[in-house]
């Protein structure tokens, strides 16, 4: 099958096996609960490394030395990881430990787990993995957001149900076609259906905003008002 990247999906190849990977809607929800979702993106982006720094900052008032060492190269923590790990296999119909690696049992304890690595590395596990949560749940197509679509609240979950439902509504689709869709395929479809909505987006609603706001003083200025 050949992948469409313009909408999120890719194909990786590893000896004789080929993955594909499409981060739909429903695939989306492999990944966990609505909660579930947000906290797999939050962790892809926010690697404990950062923290790290930020704690360092603010105990020393510098980088210290070994940290800076240790941090030369690319650093991603466990949580990171674990999120690539899930979000690569909710996109996949295959196993994917082959690639990936998997978390087993220790043989030191009942308790213990340990990381058996796959053929990828954790950096480029990390690189596909936000790829693919980014066009599942946030979209990457280039159309306008109005601004009285911007709500500038962030919301702690993602239910992939609301937007299958919408796009059976105004796209006319089948529950199953729906449930294919990428967040950037939905995105590029809907504006293709709407392509002549009005209004400002946020952008454009500021600066016209600013614009009003300079003329209004300089008309003021010349009438002697304050």
């Amino acid at each position: 099958m050949t992948p469409l990247k313009e909408i999120g999906e890719c194909l990786i190849s590893a000896g004789d096996s080929e993955y594909f990977f499409r981060p739909s809607l429903i695939n989306m929800t492999r990944i966990g609960d609505p909660a579930d979702i947000v906290q797999a993106l939050y962790d892809l982006h926010n690697d404990e490394a950062g923290e790290m720094v930020r704690q360092a900052m603010s105990a020393y008032g510098a980088i210290p030395a070994w940290l800076a060492t240790y941090l030369s190269a690319p650093q991603y923590g466990r949580k990171a990881i674990i999120a690539a790990m899930t979000v690569m296999q909710a996109c996949c119909v295959e196993d994917v430990a082959h690639l990936v690696g998997d978390i087993v049992p220790s043989k030191s304890g009942r308790w213990a787990f340990v990381f058996r690595k796959g053929k990828m590395t954790s950096a480029e596990m990390i690189i596909v993995a936000r790829s693919l949560i980014v066009h599942g749940v946030i979209g990457k197509a280039k159309v306008r957001k109005l601004q009285r679509h911007e709500s500038g609240s962030a919301s702690s979950e993602f239910n992939a149900f609301e937007y299958i439902s919408a796009a059976r509504t105004h796209l006319g689709m089948s529950r199953e076609e729906a449930e294919q869709l990428t967040m950037t395929e939905f995105q590029m479809l809907l504006a293709a259906k709407y392509p002549d909505q009005k209004g400002f987006t946020r952008e454009e609603y500021d600066t016209t905003r600013d614009e009003f706001l300079e003329r209004q003083a300089r008309r003021r200025a010349k009438q002697g008002l304050s």
